[in-house]
């Protein structure tokens, strides 16, 4: 058999494979429950460059989520996630860069400086942000 023919072979029998894949199966991986419940968005990592010892560079690293009851807002939350983002990642890199070298991060600076994001971005309070870690490396 040449290679071609045992190529066009495989491709078919994988097409098919995914042929008979059942439409249920697919419709439940979209649908698949978020951690935190439907009221919590989480947010990718932030991440923000530190000046350690040395001369050396080190990482800061903000993993939250947004909080928001109202389901208006959360769409609207939802829409907005990019520019949220955007000043989320803004705020960290400034207070990541003003770090002294060697000193422990302000977590409560830190939520007050995102909180302050949120509400500028979203022109309203309703979405209460949640931090669940941070960390300096």
């Amino acid at each position: 058999m040449r290679r071609r023919d045992l190529l066009a072979t495989f491709v078919l029998s994988a097409a098919g494979a995914l042929a008979a894949r059942p439409f249920a199966a697919q419709a439940g991986e979209e649908k698949k429950k978020k951690s935190g419940g439907e009221a919590y968005i989480p947010i990718n990592p932030i991440n923000g460059t530190t000046n350690r010892g040395g001369g050396r560079r080190g990482v800061l690293s903000v993993d939250c989520g947004l909080q928001v009851e109202d389901p208006k807002l959360r769409d609207f939350v939802e829409k907005s996630l990019p520019r949220l983002r955007a000043g989320y990642v803004q705020a960290v890199q400034t207070y990541a860069a003003s770090l002294p070298v060697g000193s422990e991060p302000n977590t409560e600076l830190i939520v007050q400086s995102l909180q302050r994001q949120t509400d500028l971005i979203l022109k309203r309070p309703g979405a209460r942000l949640l931090i669940g870690a941070v960390v300096a490396n």
